[in-house]
Parts: structure tokens; C-alpha cells; sequence
């Protein structure tokens, strides 16, 4: 029999895991802040826990799916926390995008309760979370990679091990976040100066992403901008986090990221703005004198949080 899965966190990337779960054949015991999220989720065939306790009560592997450190440790070691009711050799796989320091210091403290860590942030957006198509940067000791071994390819097209060391998966994700978070700078400035020069927006697009400044960000996100819909898949305050991360690990290492760093000021502009839950690619929206498309529909303002990214 398939052992029972816990997932914490059932925002834009939680849910598709847990459903991916539950098409693999898995018992699948999900907790989440929001009691509506739960009820849809056990509708599909879950399993609905209130608290990341009776998630670990039920469950010898627990994947933890929330937006960054603070909230991965108050899941685990907050009231009501997974790891008390973690029993000895279960294992942890946590995916939200957080400091090196913070995974390895994560690793220490499950250890010393005889619980494994496997680091394992994710890339590839809702979409593919949904279809179990994600791609997972993954490290940690062979124990956890024994637990974990059928359970990965159940919710990721791409598994990748980086190394036996917690750490390892978690710096190629701040990599990751340094391009992501520039192409989707560039890809909203791109279109901004296209709107200022009164270019029309969808031949901008329809060009661009079939030329050679095209980048997959710009595919995605400016279809947002297209449909002026900033409902947050991933939100202004996930990049204004990864960003941040980003830099804050460039200068331990004294070293210099000039790109990373503007687009950093331009999502804590748009954050500044009010803009920070919407989707990221409401960052256009700092460029003076332009007229979004959708302009007279309401923004986003939906919660993104929950999401790992």
C-alpha cells in the first residue's frame, strides 16, 4: 500500500501537489488556514486536518507548501505544529523558497527530533503543480532521498539532485528567482515603453514572443497584462521575498548582481504602491503615463498566500 501523504498549504502550488497526490493513487491529508479550500479539497477525495499536527499524526511524510521561513516554522514547531506529532524517521519535504541558512538551520532542528529533511523548492508555476509537471530542485542526505523516492515523481516532471547537503536544492532556486524576477522586470518595462510609444499591445505581444527577445515570463505575464487581469498567481510580495533572498545571499558572498537589484527596487516600488498582492505582473503598473489595457476593470486583490514559490 502507498503510504498517506500530508501536504501544509494548499495555496497556488499545494493544491496541484495534493491533487497530483491524490491521481497517484495516495491518501492525501491536507491542512489549510482557509476552511473553504479544505471542504474543495476533501470534496475531490482528500482528507480535510485542521491543524499541521493531525496532518503529522496521520502521515510519515509530510510536504510543507507555504510562502517562506517564518511561516515553514510556524507549521512545524508553532501550536498545534507538525513536527511534535512527527514520529522518528518521517520526513519533511519542504518546498517554500527561503535562505540557505534558514534550510540548514530547518535540517538541525528535525534532526535532532529524528525527522529527515529533504530541501526541495519547486519551479513551473500553478499550472504545472496542477498537472504534476513541476520541476523540483532537490538535496539532502540518502536517507531522505529513500523516503521520498516514489513520492517525487508523483508530483514533478523533473526531479533533480543536486547534492547530498540541505542547502544545495535551495541555492539553484535563488538562481531561478534571480532570473525569474528579471524577466519579469524587463518583460514589464519591454511593454511599457511599447504603450508609451503607442504601439498596440497585442502586436507588441504577438511579436515579441515570436522573435528573439521573447522569454517565457514575457509569454506568461504579459498575457496578464493583455487580459488586465492581475489576479496573483504569483504575487508582487513573492518577488519583493525571492528577490530580497536573492541579494541578501549575493552580498554574504560580496558579490555584485546590478540587474537583480533593480528589478528588486521596482517590485518594492510596486509593493510600496498597494500593488503587492497582486500578480507580479502588476509591476507595469509603476510606469508613469501609459494606458493598461483593461484599464477600467478592477485589479486583483485575491491572497496568494499559501503559495510556494
Amino acid at each position: 500500500m502507498k503510504p498517506s501523504i500530508g501536504v501544509i498549504g494548499l495555496g497556488a502550488m499545494g493544491l496541484g501537489v495534493a491533487q497530483s497526490l491524490l491521481r497517484a493513487g495516495y491518501a492525501v491529508h491536507a491542512c489549510d488556514i482557509r476552511p473553504e479550500v479544505l471542504a474543495a479539497f476533501a470534496a475531490q477525495g482528500g482528507t480535510a486536518s485542521a491543524t499541521p499536527a493531525g496532518v503529522a499524526e496521520a502521515c510519515d511524510i509530510v510536504i510543507v507548501l507555504v510562502v517562506n521561513a517564518d511561516q515553514t516554522d510556524a507549521v512545524l514547531f508553532g501550536p498545534d505544529g507538525a513536527f511534535a506529532a512527527m514520529r522518528p524517521g518521517g520526513l519533511v519535504i519542504a518546498c517554500a523558497t527561503v535562505a540557505p541558512a534558514a534550510i540548514e538551520a530547518l535540517e538541525t532542528r528535525l534532526r535532532a527530533g529524528g525527522v529527515w529533511l529533504l530541501d526541495a523548492p519547486m519551479s513551473g508555476g500553478a499550472a504545472k503543480a496542477a498537472t504534476g509537471e513541476m520541476t523540483l530542485m532537490t538535496s539532502g542526505p540518502p536517507e531522505a532521498y529513500d523516503r521520498a523516492r516514489d513520492v517525487l515523481p508523483a508530483i514533478a516532471g523533473r526531479v533533480y539532485r543536486v547534492g547530498d547537503r540541505v542547502g544545495l536544492g535551495t541555492r539553484i532556486k535563488i538562481i531561478n528567482q534571480l532570473l525569474a524576477g528579471v524577466h519579469i522586470a524587463a518583460a514589464a518595462e519591454a511593454m511599457a515603453l511599447g504603450l508609451r510609444e503607442g504601439a498596440d499591445p497585442k502586436t507588441v505581444y504577438d511579436i515579441i514572443t515570436h522573435s528573439a527577445g521573447n522569454s517565457w515570463m514575457f509569454e506568461n505575464r504579459m498575457a496578464h497584462v493583455l487580459a488586465g487581469d492581475y489576479t496573483p498567481l504569483s504575487a508582487v510580495d513573492i518577488f519583493v521575498k525571492d528577490l530580497g533572498l536573492v541579494l541578501d545571499t549575493a552580498r554574504a558572498a560580496r558579490f555584485p548582481l546590478p540587474l537583480a537589484s533593480a528589478a528588486h527596487q521596482m517590485f518594492l516600488q510596486a509593493a510600496a504602491a498597494g500593488l503587492g498582492r497582486e500578480d507580479d505582473s502588476a509591476v507595469i503598473k509603476i510606469f508613469p503615463g501609459i494606458a493598461l489595457p483593461g484599464a477600467d476593470r478592477p485589479a486583483g486583490n485575491g491572497n496568494a498566500g499559501g503559495a510556494a514559490s
